[in-house]
């Protein structure tokens, strides 16, 4: 299939010609995007929305072999705002497996068998050899409506159905002023309404780095260049394009920072509720503050990590002092939602909670592990660990991604989960029962059913 302006290092293909590295067409390969293009923007929007509805199709087909996509909610288990959780095990089991038989194999039974459900493996992109910002359709039409300002690709649409995808607009909490409950009303910030909604709450620094943080600037698939991927010149995204009222809508993207292409991850956007004790960043966690993420985001990861190509499609290089600076701020007070069962020090306090939420956190810091890595109150160790999924199956070509080693993943806080579906750093998990599952594989736990169960209904209480 023909991508368009393929970018040198999106070669799947390479040989080894007279000592040297040769992708298929014979150029060696490189880091950097083509900053000349060589095909009419006419020519491109024709070819690849027209090929839009055969690359949705495949990746339709890859998901539905991966999940139970449909929409089964909860009977009792709702997001701060009243949007039903999904429940059960969505993950496909392979080779007529049942979980517990699964569990019972090695790392080197389960690869040699075939046996690591597909939904446990690496997640690619919509269009993985493609690549860009994507976002939900009720994120596009919201923003559309309010600004006029469209999202929507020529070349792709978001992927998951919007019932996996978090509550929108999700709630937000401030840490400043936690007796006043979801400062956003049941609005989705934008630049049209953030002065209305937070003028006098707000000191002038902070309200300045929520304007500039739902503020569009240019980014890789969104600007006026003829390689964008919007049918018209475009202002641009905005953080809170991604991360909607400082938590997240789902919206996906792949980490600028590896190469070739086929092995850049895919990563769904994670939520900046809690970030002020948070203390690593950014996909490789390689920044360390939020101003550093906040500047990083700006400057490389729009335009996946090329500096050339953000020059060219104009990047907005923030000032650190006067701008980067208010928008931490702002992002700082972003506060998780609260959890009445929970004491001061994160632990549930006896008299609210069910036997079955006390059991599933004795489990939590005992026989499943979590602790080890999400420690109270806020449920993180703030640092990384490396799950070595790899042990349990072969590299593999998915649809233009090789699905091969993980490496260090940043450890994100548990508290407010369930408002953040779908899972893991590239959001391959589809619920809180996904999760558990993949866990008690990879980390070899030996839970049995009901202590599965109750774990999640812990996960529940955070």
């Amino acid at each position: 299939m023909n991508f368009g302006h393929k970018r040198l290092w999106f070669a799947t293909g390479t040989a080894v010609i007279g000592g040297a590295l040769l992708a298929q067409d014979g150029k060696p390969p490189s880091s950097y995007s083509p900053v000349v293009m060589t095909e009419s923007f006419a020519a491109v929007l024709k070819r690849m929305s027209g090929a839009k509805a055969g690359v949705m199709e495949m990746q339709k087909s890859h998901l539905g072999a991966r999940y139970d996509l449909s929409d089964r909610p909860s009977a009792s288990a709702k997001m701060s705002r009243g949007k039903a959780v999904q429940g059960g095990v969505r993950v496909k089991l392979r080779n007529n497996l049942t979980w517990e038989a699964l569990a019972q194999l090695t790392p080197e039974q389960t690869r040699e068998q075939d046996a690591f459900p597909l939904g446990f493996l690496p997640l690619p992109h919509a269009n993985h050899p493609e690549g860009g910002m994507i976002f939900p359709k009720f994120h596009i039409d919201e923003v559309k409506k309010q600004e006029g300002r469209d999202l929507t690709r020529f070349d792709l649409d978001f992927d998951f159905p919007d019932h996996i995808l978090p509550e929108f607009p999700p709630p937000i909490f401030l840490t400043t002023r936690p007796d006043l409950g979801d400062v956003s009303k049941g609005k989705l910030v934008t630049i049209e309404n953030f002065n209305e909604l937070f003028n006098g709450t707000l000191n002038p620094k902070q309200l300045e780095g929520i304007r500039l943080l739902v503020s569009s600037f240019a980014q890789q698939q969104f600007n006026q260049t003829e390689d964008r991927r919007s049918e018209r010149p475009h202002r641009g995204v905005s953080c809170f394009d991604c991360h909607a009222n400082g938590h997240t809508n789902g919206a996906a993207h792949l980490v600028g920072d590896i190469r070739p292409q086929e092995f850049r991850h895919r990563i769904e956007t994670p939520s900046l509720r809690g970030v002020n004790v948070q203390r690593l960043f950014g996909s490789q966690r390689a920044l360390k503050s939020v101003e550093d993420f906040t500047e990083f985001e700006q400057r490389a990861a729009y335009f996946d990590g090329d500096p050339v190509i953000a020059t060219k499609k104009g990047v907005n290089t923030l000032d650190r002092a006067s701008q980067v600076h208010p928008m931490a701020e702002f992002q700082a007070l972003l506060d998780f939602p609260p959890a009445p069962k929970l004491g001061v020090d994160g632990m549930l306090h006896p008299k609210r909670a069910s036997a079955a939420e006390l059991r599933g956190q004795t489990l939590c810091f005992g026989k499943a592990k979590c602790g080890t890595c999400h420690p109270g109150p806020y449920y993180t160790d703030n640092t990384m660990h490396n799950l070595q999924v790899e042990r349990f199956y072969k590299p593999q070509k998915i649809n233009g991604m090789m699905a091969s080693a993980d490496g260090p993943i940043k450890t994100f806080p548990l508290r407010g989960i369930k408002d953040s579906p779908p899972y893991l750093h590239d959001g391959r998990l589809i619920t809180l029962e996904d999760t558990v599952e993949f866990f008690n594989l990879v980390l070899e736990l030996g839970l049995k059913a009901d202590e599965k169960a109750d774990l999640v209904t812990f996960m529940l209480t955070l």
